[in-house]
């Protein structure tokens, strides 16, 4: 997952799309009959926005994308039944002459919306972008696509067990609310809300654009989503990105667990990097006073919620400000922890504060029914991946047995969720045992998809090359952090098509 859990359309009716190499006019000649009029449908395309408040479709409109809603079933062994719409966008090749074909993208999560990434991608890409049509897809319930909502009143189903026993029984009242919201609400869809169908539209958002195979770019759980899609599609792939990589074996409801001792690490260097700087944030003048700070914090919130603005913090929702700040080890990313650590600090003395936006943003989407369509889109996704009844006290000892050595992250990284009280899902989680040649991008510090999981997808599919940043707390490191070593390699392969003759390691700085 990159951020979330963790998370980077005016013609009529396009009657007959662009075809280069790589590509079939008639892209589902071959398709069985009950799919046909799936992979045969005509795309709509119209403009991106939706009105003078949507600033992403407006940054679509103006880097000259086109917006369309593909339809799909909503259940895929019933192809004549209910079907739902999954939104895309294409910012079409500005080199004909030389286009490879399509290349969809994925900003992960899962939930996260991605229709809004080309502009940022072709930005990235230079001259490279010229020979791909960039198509962002927001995937099923997610975004744009028919949407997901169980009305929740908060917008994570990832929080902290807290402190004490107390603290985590209370985590298991609002996980098994959490999923009985969603199963009152959306109980009669709940199971089609997979990555598998996901992957089964990405199928068909490839034969509606009239290609027989596809490029494709994911990010965090985007490689997972690639994962599947290359073991359900086999030889629908062309050139393949993989940045943040999940290995498909550890994916399960405690997604996060495998990042407990990255998050940990990364917060003492965060620690490191703001008591350096204590004359502008004031948190301490060594990494042991800051992370004293931090601790004064979480007691204060265990105590009573801090109150934000207009947020009420407790001890549950807390530690996510932390996870999303340490996502990445940049300067930027760094200064915005250390503002709202400092903010944090003021509410714990019972100040009056008002949060700076980043705080703000990540308040409301976890803490308040704003950010309850992609939190449930998210918990659906991953509950219907892999849900399985563990027995909730199984939780509590994982959290229990990693508390000594990671205080701050095992209350979140193994807590429970609302999966545990999610049903049986309808199909079993992929087995990926297949052998693709991709590209594989992963910092060694990454405090969402830890580097053992690129270099057990490095193992498996012999024929991929692994770029490693060693050092670097980064999750998602193409394009964003600006690593020039990262960004040619990448390009260099979606030009050419020719991965690297061996693995390569590109300084974090």
């Amino acid at each position: 997952m990159r951020i979330n859990v963790c998370a980077r359309v005016a013609v009529a009716a396009a009657a007959v799309l662009a075809v280069g190499a790589g590509t079939l006019p008639a892209a589902a000649s071959s398709t069985a009959e009950p799919l046909a009029r799936y992979y045969d449908q005509a795309i709509d395309w119209q403009d991106c926005s939706l009105g003078p408040d949507d600033t992403a479709g407006q940054k679509l409109d103006a880097a000259g994308a086109r917006c369309a809603d593909i339809t799909v079933p909503l259940d895929y062994s019933d192809p004549g039944g209910r079907t739902i719409t999954v939104a895309i966008s294409r910012l079409r090749a500005t080199d004909p002459a030389h286009r490879v074909g399509a290349m969809l993208l994925n900003n992960g999560g899962p939930g996260g919306p991605s229709l809004e990434m080309p502009p940022g991608m072709a930005g990235f890409m230079g001259k490279t972008a010229g020979k791909f049509d960039l198509i962002g897809v927001d995937p099923r319930f997610v975004g744009r696509s028919t949407p997901l909502d169980c009305g929740w009143d908060v917008g994570s189903m990832v929080f902290s067990a807290g402190q004490d026993r107390a603290g985590f029984k209370r985590s298991v009242t609002r996980g098994r609310d959490l999923a009985e919201r969603c199963r009152r609400t959306n109980g009669d869809v709940l199971p089609y809300v997979t990555t598998r169908n996901t992957a089964r539209d990405m199928d068909v958002v490839r034969a509606a654009l009239g290609e027989k195979r596809i490029s494709y770019f994911g990010f965090s759980y985007g490689s997972y989503l690639g994962q599947v899609f290359t073991e359900l599609f086999p030889g629908r792939t062309d050139r393949m990105v993989l940045d943040g990589v999940i290995d498909p074996a550890k994916y399960s409801q405690t997604l996060l667990a495998d990042s407990t001792a990255a998050n940990e690490r990364a917060l003492g260097d965060w620690a490191a990097w703001a008591s350096a700087r204590h004359e502008t944030y004031g948190l301490g003048r060594t990494p042991k006073a800051v992370l004293a700070t931090v601790d004064r914090i979480e007691e204060a919130a265990a105590e009573k919620p801090l109150r934000v603005g207009k947020f009420r913090v407790d001890e549950h929702f807390l530690p996510i400000v932390f996870f999303g700040g340490l996502g990445s080890d940049l300067d930027a990313a760094r200064a915005e922890l250390a503002t709202a650590t400092r903010t944090l600090a003021r509410a714990a003395d019972r100040e009056r504060v008002t949060p700076k936006p980043w705080l703000a943003g990540i308040l409301a989407s976890t803490t308040t029914e704003a950010g309850s369509h992609q939190g449930s889109a998210q918990a659906a996704i991953l509950c219907g991946d892999v849900a399985t009844r563990r027995g909730t006290e199984s939780y509590w000892r994982a959290i229990q047995a990693d508390r000594a050595t990671a205080p701050f992250s095992s209350p979140l990284t193994h807590n429970i969720t609302a999966c545990e009280f999610w049903d049986r899902p309808a199909e079993a989680p992929t087995v990926v045992d297949n052998d693709v040649p991709a590209l594989l991008v992963n910092a060694t510090g990454d405090t969402r998809t830890t580097y053992s999981g690129a270099r057990q997808v490095r193992k498996q599919w012999s024929r991929s090359r692994l770029i490693t940043v060693p050092g670097a707390n980064q999750h998602g490191v193409y394009g964003d952090y600006g690593n020039a070593c990262v960004d040619g390699q990448v390009n260099d392969y979606l030009a050419t098509g020719k991965l690297p003759g061996r693995d390569r390691i590109c300084d974090a700085r």
